[in-house]
């Protein structure tokens, strides 16, 4: 509670990190896989560059390592979407986390408790005292789990907008240059990219339908959203690095398929069936409402921290601890902010397992029509290595 009312000057931030870091296993696994690489994303709604970039990186020969989470608030984590591949196993510890690089390149899951224990006490202190949104302690949060696995470099991917946890440019700059200049002090090459969140990410928003995203992305198709962001924070990664991981190389084993078969085998390695990727069953709920725009003139807002909370209370996010996901609610954004529509156009499209009409009304007051309206950027700002 003090750290959150005075906060931590960045020397104290870096050492309560260290610390928390120091609390656990150490797995240091670029030791025996270098130049590995890993990312972390401080959440959105319909956010899957994870599942995009860890295959592309792999499939480039640059091996990646991501400990993932799961949903927090209106955010969905990558570890409820990977949950939609029947068998798929998530547990990770050293042995396995070896295994799996060695064998695909990349190792993606949810780390065992041996990794800073410290911070999972310390943030069931936060979450029953409102401390949560402290600075300090959500750089030493997210940077003991990161910095655990040992990698060579790290791009933070920090969101701005309506639904980032930090919406305003001011605090997001601040919360990037933190958690890039800590993990450099402790040795580690890191940058981070301010990203747009003012709208979801790509077409889809849902656990089973972002997976759907994925393998469409890895075929060479898919949103340009989501693959130029992706692009971009693999371009931040060869800076770090110094590989070759150039738009012409990636757009390239994009177009090959070579992504989407390291895709596949790697999860096959972690237990899904061979036979799953031939022809995917992902499910959709059958319950659809389309969302038509009333007026003609341009998409000039869309309340996209809302729409993540509809889609938890819909099913999307457990409600209490061991409740079931409902991976087939979900959302399919049609439009663009800054884009011109016609009256009747449809907006966006939403999946819902049962008829909740007061629902559905409050999903369409999250789309706003206005005469005049701009498409923001979908990178912000870089925040780069000083000098």
């Amino acid at each position: 509670m003090a750290v959150a009312i005075r906060g931590l000057d960045v020397e104290r931030t870096r050492d309560l990190t260290a610390a928390m870091l120091d609390s656990g296993e150490r797995w240091r696994l670029s030791e025996e896989f270098p130049g590995l690489a890993d990312k972390h994303s401080t959440g959105g709604v319909g956010d899957k560059t994870s599942l995009l970039l860890a295959p592309l990186l792999a499939a480039a020969g640059v091996p990646v390592v991501m400990l993932t989470g799961r949903g927090l608030g209106h955010t969905a984590g990558t570890a409820d979407k990977l949950e939609s591949i029947p068998g798929l196993r998530q547990d990770l510890d050293r042995a396995s986390t070896r295994r799996l690089l060695a064998e695909c390149g990349m190792a993606m899951g949810v780390a065992t408790a041996g990794i800073a224990p410290a911070d999972s006490k310390l943030y069931a202190l936060r979450d029953r005292t409102a401390t949560v949104d402290s600075m300090p302690l959500m750089v030493a949060s997210i940077l003991s789990k990161k910095l655990a696995t040992g990698a060579a470099a790290i791009v933070f991917d920090v969101k701005v907008g309506d639904a980032a946890f930090l919406p305003t440019i001011g605090q997001a700059r601040e919360l990037a240059s933190l958690l890039a200049g800590i993990t450099r002090e402790l040795g580690i090459g890191a940058s981070a990219l301010l990203t747009d969140m003012n709208q979801p990410l790509g077409d889809w928003v849902g656990h089973a339908s972002e997976i759907r995203e994925t393998m469409e992305l890895l075929a060479g198709g898919g949103p340009a959203e989501t693959r130029e962001l992706t692009l971009a924070l693999a371009a931040e990664l060869g800076r770090l690095l110094d590989a070759d991981l150039s738009r012409e190389r990636l757009m390239a084993l994009l177009a090959s398929g070579a992504a989407h078969e390291r895709f596949a085998k790697w999860a096959v390695a972690q237990g899904a069936a061979p036979s799953w990727f031939d022809a995917p069953e992902l499910p959709l709920a059958p319950v659809e409402r389309p969302f038509l725009a009333a007026r003609s003139g341009v998409l000039s807002r869309v309340h996209n921290r809302q729409i993540g909370l509809l889609l938890a209370a819909a099913g999307g996010a457990r409600q209490q601890v061991g409740a079931e996901l409902d991976h087939g609610v979900a959302l399919r954004y049609r439009a663009r902010l800054g884009r011109k529509v016609e009256k009747g156009e449809e907006l966006a499209r939403v999946y819902l397992r049962r008829d909740d009409p007061a629902l559905v009304e409050r999903f369409a007051a999250c789309f706003e029509i206005a005469d005049a309206g701009e498409a923001p950027p979908l990178i912000v700002e870089r925040i780069g290595t000083p000098g």
